[in-house]
């Protein structure tokens, strides 16, 4: 017995809402085998100096080598990298395994406001990840940092946005709205020619973290079943917008988008 398997290359969060720890999560409850490679370990607290570990370039190396020898993955998620360095190493050993469903999430800035790319692993990104893509899905914020604009406040610059994105070489860009302020939780998918809307109500949370983390998996993971983009990202929709209408509070400050929310309570209400 098989089933399809993704990898996420990725940091660990130590409060279970996002990083490698929502991917796994999402990647179970979409019925994928789900692997791993720790890039750094976020550990945002009051208590210590220190909230991000690095993981060695070596380690993070042998962990995706490790992933491909033993399962070979489907289709392949990265996530927070942190470091010039690891996206380097990353983006060489993508290309040597000849991964064709490559899934960027840019992820730069945490929900708690931790800093999650180095300013000089920007141009990084953009010139050696970024081409490889089949999908990047950057936020409002993290797409006018790649673009170096001001962040977009309509879904019409949204959609310039997308434009100005895949000339830097993905296959797809998907711009998430979900900061986009008076207007529902819109995103927009550009494959070079069409642009797609997908919209749903917005929900009245501060409870959304992991969500970005949850929506790229999602894709990761239908991918590797082996659906079309445009129903990898409907489904992936779907699947994130049903884990925040059922938010996990703590009463500890931002809570938990809710991974089982889509197999308990069905797709996100439009």
């Amino acid at each position: 017995m098989s089933i399809p398997r993704a990898l996420t290359i990725a940091g660990s969060a130590a409060q279970g809402s996002a990083g490698i720890q929502a991917d796994l999560k999402t990647f179970q409850e979409l019925d994928i085998y789900g692997m791993s490679a720790v890039t750094a370990i976020v550990a945002g607290n009051s208590t210590t100096e220190q909230r991000i570990f690095t993981q060695p370039v070596e380690a993070v190396e042998a962990q995706i080598h490790a992933s491909f020898e033993h399962v070979g993955p489907d289709a392949v998620k990265t996530g927070m990298l942190f470091t010039e360095d690891i996206i380097k190493r990353t983006s060489e050993l993508l290309k040597f395994y000849e991964v064709k469903n490559i899934v960027v999430d840019p992820v730069m800035i945490g929900k708690m406001g931790s800093q999650l790319l180095q300013d000089e692993a920007i141009e990084t990104l953009i010139k050696q990840l970024l081409p490889s893509a089949a999908i990047i899905t950057p936020n409002l914020e993290e797409a006018a940092r790649i673009l170096r604009q001001p962040v977009p406040e309509s879904p019409e610059q949204m959609e310039r946005a997308a434009r100005e994105l895949h000339n830097l070489g993905p296959e797809y860009v998907l711009i998430k709205g979900g900061s986009l302020k008076d207007h529902p939780a819109i995103d927009i998918l550009f494959d070079g020619e069409e642009m797609t809307t997908l919209q749903s109500e917005r929900v009245q949370t501060i409870h959304t973290s992991g969500a970005g983390c949850t929506y790229s998996a999602a894709i990761t993971a239908e991918l590797a079943k082996g659906k079309t983009m445009e129903e990898a990202v409907f489904k992936a929709k779907d699947f994130v917008t049903s884990a925040i209408q059922h938010a996990l509070s703590f009463e500890r400050g931002i809570g938990s988008t809710y991974h089982a929310a889509y197999r308990k309570h069905g797709k996100g209400a439009e």
